[in-house]
Order: structure tokens, then C-alpha cells, then sequence
């Protein structure tokens, strides 16, 4: 998907902000059964097809409203993933303003994931 220069730029300021991981890293966090919430903030439609293994949804257009809800613990450990880690970075720059202090967004997102086949879970 080639992606408009101006949201580019907003993704690159917001990456300057946040931390990110990659999808080998996630994985590994998983299979270790460390404690966090992972959450997927892609669209309804896109969480439908299928999403990671223990992940929540909360979709990018609402996160900064619902999360206090999901996540009330602001120290809480928190992975945010989209298709590909652009809406995941911007979402999580939002929450680190919201003062959630533990964020990472996965840098390769759904695309990431499913290119080296790991595990999803379906309906």
C-alpha cells in the first residue's frame, strides 16, 4: 500500500516519540507467557479476517477513548499492533500522552506477522 506523504510524516514524528518492537520480538514475549496486554487497533473489518493470539481489541479511531477501561493500570505493559505499524505508532504516541508509561508498537504489524506465518486465531 503506498501511503500519502503528509501521514508519512506524521508517522516518522510519532516514531521519534514512542518505542517500537518488532514481530520476532512479540513472539518471543508471547511464548514466554510474559504479562502485558497486546492490543490490536486495526478496523473492525480487519480484525474480523483474524488477529494474534491473547489480543484485545480496541480499534485506532476509539482507543484513546476506551482504553482507560481496558487498561486502567497506566504503568500496565502495553504492545499495540496494526497492519503494518504505522496506525499502531500513532496510537501509541496518543497513549504516551494520556500518560501510559510502558507502550510499544510492533513495527510490521498483521503483515508482519502472517508473512512468516506465525500463529492467528480466527472465528
Amino acid at each position: 500500500m503506498k501511503h500519502a506523504p503528509e501521514f508519512l510524516r506524521l508517522v516518522d514524528d510519532a516514531r521519534a516519540r514512542i518505542r517500537e518492537t518488532n514481530v520476532q520480538e512479540v513472539k518471543k514475549r508471547l511464548d514466554a507467557k510474559e504479562t502485558f496486554t497486546l492490543i490490536d487497533v486495526r478496523e473492525d473489518s480487519e480484525w474480523a479476517k483474524g488477529r494474534l493470539p491473547t489480543a484485545i481489541h480496541i480499534c485506532k479511531g476509539v482507543i484513546e477513548r476506551d482504553i482507560e477501561n481496558a487498561v486502567p493500570v497506566k504503568a500496565t505493559p502495553i504492545v499495540l499492533y496494526c497492519g503494518g505499524g504505522f496506525r499502531s505508532a500513532l496510537a501509541a504516541d496518543n497513549l504516551q500522552k494520556m500518560g501510559y508509561t510502558n507502550v510499544i508498537s510492533m513495527d510490521g504489524g498483521w503483515r508482519g506477522w502472517t508473512e512468516v506465518g506465525l500463529p492467528i486465531v480466527q472465528d
